[in-house]
């Protein structure tokens, strides 16, 4: 059983889609052990709460320095014993030490078809109005792997979504999610607790 921890800063859809397709079946043996935001006031927390699912939040705020921070998040991680750690919209730089001790079991969504609108400074919002501005007739989402880089992993899997004439950046922000995000996001945990089974 592939034991995945997911890391939210916001609403958690992504981590709603997840659980769905858990639920559905679409995602085989695997199963989420815990959500972790740096926002106590996160919606994710409260989805994962709903469901019986261990629930932290874990801020900068709380701690002195940013390591102290990394540390306790990575001590927090490492009682789950995870197989998978998702980056569902988490908004907050993950520390080097937990990238190389989870080399390749770190993924995340990130709201563009990299290597279009990424790294530094693009999240949110912001990778859609660049893509409005910069006039393209497709975006989408990408999964990839985390690495030292930011959004300069290697990609696990890409869906395109067509930009519509007169699209604001919320209105395309909610069709990247609705059309990629929620479908690969769940596609590449399924393939990833599918070659873990596959090895057992």
């Amino acid at each position: 059983m592939l034991r995945v921890g997911v890391l939210v800063s916001g609403g958690g859809t992504n981590l709603q889609a997840v659980l769905n397709a858990i639920d559905n079946g679409e995602i085989q043996n695997a199963e989420v052990k815990v959500v972790i935001s740096n926002n106590k006031s996160a919606y994710a927390l409260e989805r994962a709460r709903n469901r019986g699912i261990d629930a932290l939040c874990i801020s900068p705020k709380e701690f002195e320095s940013r390591t102290q921070f990394h540390d306790e998040l990575l001590s927090r991680i490492d009682e789950y014993h995870l197989d998978l750690i998702v980056l569902a919209g988490f908004l907050v730089t993950i520390p080097e030490a937990m990238i190389q001790k989870y080399r390749n079991r770190i993924i995340n969504i990130h709201p563009s078809l990299i290597p279009s609108f990424c790294g530094t400074g693009y999240f949110g919002l912001k990778v859609h109005e660049a893509a409005l501005a910069r006039g393209v007739k497709i975006t989408g989402a990408t999964v990839h792997y985390v690495d030292e880089g930011t959004d300069t992993g290697p990609i696990l899997l890409q869906k395109a979504v067509e930009v519509k004439e007169g699209d604001s950046p919320e209105e395309l922000q909610k069709r990247v999610m609705e059309e990629a995000e929620w479908v690969i996001l769940p596609q590449a945990i399924a393939l990833i607790a599918k070659e873990q089974e596959e090895k057992a």
